[in-house]
C-alpha cells in the first residue's frame, strides 16, 4: 500500500490514484488546480512520418493540442460512455491526440490492442465503440468481410439482399443494420459504432460499404505540424471522397491554384506548430506570416470540403506543362486484386520526348496462385496478367495520365509505423 493506493504487481490502479487525488483536494490541496500552465512553451517533441523526407522534430505547445482537442470535439460526438480501441503507435501525432488524449479529454476509456493480427479479438473483448485506423487497416477488415461471405453463395446474395433493403430503409427514416448485419457487428463486439480513418485518403467505396453495414464511417485529414487534425468529416455532415471540413478555428487556402483550382494546401491557425526543433532553415521553409505549407496540394469545393489530390513533392509534370498526380493512379491500381501496393512516378523517355508515367508494382502472389492450381507462375505469366490490370486501369484515365511502363517488385515496399510507404527510401 502507498498513502492508501493499492498496488499489484507495481501497477496502480485508476480508481485508487483518482479517489486519492479526490481526497487530497477534499483536505485543501490545490497544487494540481492552481498549478500555472505555460501554454506557449514546448509541452511536446514529435517527429514527422518522413514518408517523402527526413524527419523533423515538431515541437507543440500546450495550447497547440488544447485547441486541437476542443476543435475537433466539436465536429465529432465522443461521449464518457465510448471505448476507444488503440492500434496504432502512441508517438504518432495522429494516435497521441486523437487516440489518446482525445478519450481522456472526453471522458471515454481507452483499450490498447495486442497488435494488428488481434483487432478483430480485441474488439471483441474490450466492447469498443471507437476505433482509429488507416486506411490499410479498414481494407483488410472490409476485404475480409466480402471474402467470408463469398465462400457460401447463400450468405453473399443475403449480404448483398440486406445492404439493398437496408438503404430503402434508411431513406424511410428506418435504421435496422444491426439486425441485418448482426453477424459482422458481433464478430467486432457487437458495440463498435464508428471508425476513424487517418494518415491518408481512403477508398470511397469503403467508406461507403461500412456505413451501409451499419459502421459509421469518417476521415479526416492533418500532418504532425498541425497538431494534427485540420479538416474532418463529421457524423453527421460528410463526403466519402473528401478530407473533410476545416476544424473551428482553423484557416485553410490553396495557394498558386492551377486552372483546376488545385493548388498548395496551407493552414493557420492555434493548432500550428511553434517551428521544427532546432531547424529555423526548414521553418522559415514552411512558415510564413503565421501560414504554414503543408506540402499537400488539393482544392476546396463549393460545399467548404478540402479534398486532397496528391503531395506537391510527387507531382508529375509533363513539357507541355499537365500536372499529373501519382496518388490518383496509385489508388485506381490498387483496386485490382492482383495488386498489393504500388508506387506510380515520372520517368524520361527518350522514345516519347516526354516525361511518361511509369509504376512499380508489388502483385498479390496469393490471389494470383489461386489462378494457377497449385503451382507457382512464372514471371511471364505474372507480368501478364499485371499488365492486362495496367491496360484496364489505362481506359480510365485520360491519355497522358496512362502508365506507359512499370516494373514488378516481389517485396513490400519500406514503410512508417502508420504503414504508408516510404517513397524515397532505397532499398
Amino acid at each position: 500500500m502507498d498513502g492508501g493506493i493499492s498496488e499489484n504487481n507495481g501497477f496502480k490502479e485508476l480508481k485508487a490514484l483518482i479517489g486519492a487525488g479526490r481526497k487530497k483536494i477534499a483536505e485543501g490541496c490545490r497544487d494540481f488546480i492552481d498549478a500555472q500552465l505555460d501554454t506557449e512553451a514546448m509541452s511536446i517533441l514529435l517527429f514527422t512520418s518522413a514518408t517523402t523526407d527526413k524527419s523533423k522534430a515538431v515541437m507543440l505547445c500546450h495550447r497547440n493540442i488544447a485547441e486541437n482537442l476542443m476543435a475537433m470535439s466539436s465536429m465529432l460526438n465522443i461521449v464518457p460512455d465510448d471505448i476507444f480501441l488503440s492500434v496504432l503507435p502512441l508517438h504518432h501525432t495522429y494516435e497521441n491526440t486523437c487516440g489518446f488524449l482525445c478519450p481522456l479529454y472526453r471522458g471515454a476509456a481507452i483499450a490498447y490492442c495486442e497488435g494488428l493480427r488481434h483487432i478483430q479479438k480485441n474488439l471483441q473483448e474490450a466492447q469498443a465503440t471507437v476505433m482509429l485506423g488507416v486506411p490499410l487497416i479498414y481494407e483488410a477488415i472490409y476485404k475480409r468481410i466480402w471474402d467470408q461471405a463469398s465462400k457460401n453463395p447463400k450468405t453473399l446474395k443475403k449480404l448483398k439482399f440486406g445492404i439493398k433493403l437496408s438503404e430503402i430503409l434508411k431513406k424511410l427514416g428506418i435504421d435496422i443494420t444491426k439486425k441485418l448485419f448482426a453477424p459482422v457487428h458481433n464478430s467486432f463486439g457487437g458495440k463498435i459504432r464508428i471508425f476513424i480513418s487517418g494518415a491518408a485518403g481512403i477508398d470511397p467505396e469503403v467508406a461507403k460499404g461500412f456505413r451501409s453495414l451499419g459502421i459509421h464511417f469518417v476521415q479526416g485529414y492533418g500532418l504532425t505540424e498541425c497538431s494534427p487534425i485540420v479538416t474532418l468529416n463529421r457524423d453527421v455532415d460528410f463526403k466519402d471522397d473528401a478530407a473533410g471540413l476545416p476544424l473551428p478555428g482553423i484557416e485553410v487556402r490553396i495557394d498558386d491554384a492551377d486552372p483546376d483550382g488545385i493548388g498548395e494546401i496551407t493552414v493557420k491557425g492555434p493548432n500550428v506548430m511553434l517551428g521544427y526543433y532546432e531547424d529555423p532553415e526548414s521553418t522559415q521553409r514552411v512558415m510564413k506570416d503565421g501560414w504554414f505549407s503543408t506540402g499537400d496540394l488539393g482544392y476546396i469545393d463549393a460545399d467548404g470540403f478540402i479534398h486532397i489530390t496528391g503531395r506537391k513533392k510527387n507531382v508529375i509534370v509533363t513539357k507541355n506543362g499537365k500536372n499529373i498526380y501519382p496518388e490518383e493512379i496509385e489508388t485506381l491500381l490498387t483496386k485490382s486484386l492482383y495488386i498489393k501496393e504500388c508506387i506510380v512516378f515520372g520517368k524520361d523517355d527518350p522514345v516519347f520526348g516526354d516525361v511518361v508515367v511509369s509504376a512499380t508494382i508489388v502483385p498479390e502472389m496469393e490471389v494470383i496462385e489461386t489462378l494457377f492450381e497449385g503451382r507457382k507462375p512464372t514471371e511471364e505469366e505474372i507480368y501478364d496478367i499485371i499488365r492486362k490490370e495496367v491496360k484496364e486501369v489505362n481506359k480510365s484515365l485520360v491519355t497522358y495520365k496512362y502508365v506507359k511502363d512499370f516494373n514488378i517488385r516481389y517485396e513490400e515496399f519500406a514503410k512508417t509505423t502508420t504503414r504508408k510507404i516510404k517513397r524515397y527510401v532505397k532499398d
